[in-house]
């Protein structure tokens, strides 16, 4: 059934090679070719990994020396069976000869902190030569397992921080001494890659991780873009407002903004595009709202299980906070891309091509694993690792009742391995971050970085807010978020403390600003991939998508100033008119960015429209009175003016 437009539009394109898109934008899509019996053992690999990762963290009380250095012992095994050493064409069951050496020397490196644990931690400081070369060995392999695993970007930052430390960061007199001190401090401590982030990711994330690819197997990914078809479907430029309604939805179990981005972006960019949305516009919606996912609760990305143990508040009260954020993101998006179908005369999908409520209401059971997720997390009845395994159970008994998607013991194998090899990329990025960190922490340059940058910032926190905004946009154009809010919350977050910023607040605007860089020119991973599914241009879709996602620029800066909006210190009242003033102020800059409202807006209207957006987000009575006025004037204008458009053509 065609779709209304008043553009025409052709009616069929070439079909996308969804899988080439993943390879190009997205980095641990790049992956070997087994086959046969070789598949079936790496496989099995893999689901051990997620068995023994499941046993470890719920049943065991291991010393925690033991538990991490096994975790990335298993981590590097399966790294290099997985991934290779370079993008493009991979040969059928091949792995050359070096990446066997890699493997095994990597593996053995971290086993030999595993077997010799006890005594390790007993000889203090006295380590003998080949122990600083063991360690070295490890730091190397694991650098690389990141670079095939993540990206280039993040291991040139971990090498510079190192250099730094080795040339100029320690005062040791001898290069020598400088390495065994470093090795010792990275390696052997648990201030480099045994930190807080591997230690997050092995005992919460990891299960987390294995939680959404038993979630994906019950199909719950297409029954959130058929509940967001029912929902927003049939309104003006309805297919933009499903991307966006599925993106959120989907976010709540995946953590990948690229990943979201083709996976609901195969569906919802193609029905854009017939509706008469512009490619770039079509693929930027959707890439704005699936990077939203990393920011909805109640999974949200990896970054904030950490962000829950650097604070040392409940992962809970992390996922609490971040609701009114996150759903003051997706509003500035839907109101976006309201106001382009209305400027274009869209029109929603017809009839024929909603689907039936009542069947969707009947699979509402679908919802139960998390539903049951939720509940268990947010009661503290059961520790987060074990609440999550137990959304695993409840996951596969509610996909028996669902014939289509039934988790089959086959299926089960496959959720298991799938979920071993998304370890891979969270541990190594988690594992080098825990580099660059400890490292930062090693030579002393977060007090440098502090204490230059609130000098210069003065007493303007607005001034140092700006410059950590820019901070985590240039870092995250290279590092994937984890590793970014590692960096950040060991650098910036303690400027905003200082600065009188909530040390809450502080963590949740680095976060949110390691997010965006996926749609921040020039790497904007997630826009790419969307441009590719719409065969549009890829800088353009990346600025469309960088305007559309406004709030996620906007709303840090409120939270951070007023931390009403984190329900910090405040009210019910007061967290209601932060809400209002925040939507009408989002309401009022995307307009302005749009240049429509209920008809186009002149130059001027806009800049009022802009002015009065922002003095409604920045907290207090006299902005927000303001800003009422000046949003109000500008809707006023647009209402007497398509009145008098209307009696001139009588």
């Amino acid at each position: 059934m065609a779709l209304f437009s008043k553009k025409k539009t052709p009616e069929v394109e070439a079909p996308m090679d969804l899988d080439a898109v993943m390879k190009k934008y997205d980095r641990e899509s790049n992956t070997r070719v087994w086959e046969g019996k070789a598949r079936i053992a790496v496989n099995c690999m893999l689901a051990a990994f997620s068995l023994f990762c499941i046993y470890v963290t719920l049943f065991t009380s291991w010393l925690e020396e033991i538990r991490l250095t096994s975790f990335m012992a298993f981590i590097i095994f399966i790294g290099y069976l997985v991934f290779p050493a370079k993008k493009g064409q991979q040969k059928v069951n091949y792995m050359p000869w070096y990446d066997v050496v890699l493997m095994v020397l990597g593996t053995g490196a971290f086993l030999y902190y595993t077997v010799n644990a006890m005594s390790i931690i007993q000889q203090g400081s006295n380590f003998e030569w080949y122990q600083i070369v063991i360690g070295i060995v490890g730091i190397i392999a694991l650098m690389e397992v990141c670079r095939r695993s993540v990206g280039l970007p993040i291991v040139i930052v971990a090498l510079c921080f190192i250099v730094y430390a080795l040339i100029w960061g320690l005062v040791n007199p001898s290069l020598w001494g400088k390495l065994n001190y470093s090795v010792r401090y990275l390696f052997y401590s648990k201030e480099g890659v045994m930190s807080t982030p591997i230690n997050v990711c092995s005992k919460f994330i990891v299960v987390f991780i294995i939680f959404g690819a038993f979630l994906e197997r019950t199909g719950i990914g297409d029954y959130f873009i058929q509940i967001a078809n029912v929902l927003v479907g049939r309104f003006s430029g309805g297919p933009a407002k499903v991307a966006v309604v599925a993106s959120a939805m989907e976010g709540m179990v995946s953590g990948s903004s690229v990943a979201n981005t083709v996976g609901s972006g195969s569906v919802t960019i193609p029905l854009m595009k017939r509706t008469g949305y512009k490619p770039e516009f079509a693929a930027a919606a959707e890439a704005s709202a699936s990077t939203g996912g990393q920011i909805m609760p109640p999974i949200m990305g990896a970054a904030a299980f950490l962000m829950a143990d650097y604070i040392g508040v409940p992962y809970s009260n992390i996922v609490v906070r971040a609701i009114l954020p996150a759903v003051l993101y997706f509003a500035g998006i839907f109101i976006a891309v309201h106001l382009e179908a209305k400027k274009e005369g869209l029109r929603g999908l017809s009839k024929d091509e909603i689907p039936k409520a009542l069947p969707l209401l009947k699979q509402l059971y679908l919802l139960l694993p998390l539903v049951l997720l939720v509940y268990l997390v947010s009661t503290s009845q059961r520790s987060i690792q074990y609440a999550a395994a137990l959304a695993i159970v409840a996951a596969i008994v509610v996909s028996l009742f669902n014939k289509h998607n039934r988790i089959t013991p086959k299926k089960i194998f496959e959720a298991l391995a799938s979920g071993g090899q998304g370890m891979i990329t969270v541990a190594a990025a988690c594992g080098v971050a825990g580099i660059i960190a400890g490292t930062i922490t090693m030579t002393g340059l977060a007090n440098t970085l502090i204490n230059g940058i609130v000098a210069l910032a003065g007493s303007q926190v607005i001034v140092a807010l700006f410059l950590t905004m820019l901070c985590c946009i240039v870092l995250g154009m290279g590092v994937p978020t984890t590793a970014n809010y590692c960096i950040m919350a060991a650098t910036c977050a303690p400027i905003l403390v200082r600065m009188g910023v909530p040390t809450l607040a502080a963590h949740f605007f680095v976060f949110y600003f390691g997010i965006v860089a996926d749609l921040t020119p020039p790497v904007a991973l997630a826009a790419y991939a969307g441009a590719a599914i719409a065969q549009a241009k890829p800088m353009k879709t990346a600025v469309t998508a960088t305007k559309l996602a406004i709030g996620a620029f906007i709303v840090p800066y409120v939270f951070a100033l007023n931390p009403a909006m984190l329900f910090i210190d405040t009210g019910v009242g007061e967290v209601i008119l932060i809400c209002i003033t925040s939507v009408v102020g989002i309401f009022g800059v995307s307009a302005a960015l749009e240049g429509y409202i209920i008809g186009h807006m002149y130059w001027y209207q806009r800049i009022i429209s802009a002015v009065g957006g922002l003095l409604l987000i920045y907290p207090g009575v006299v902005t927000d009175v303001i800003g009422l006025l000046l949003v109000g004037v500008v809707v006023a204008l647009q209402v007497i003016e398509k009145k008098r458009a209307a009696k001139a053509l009588k």
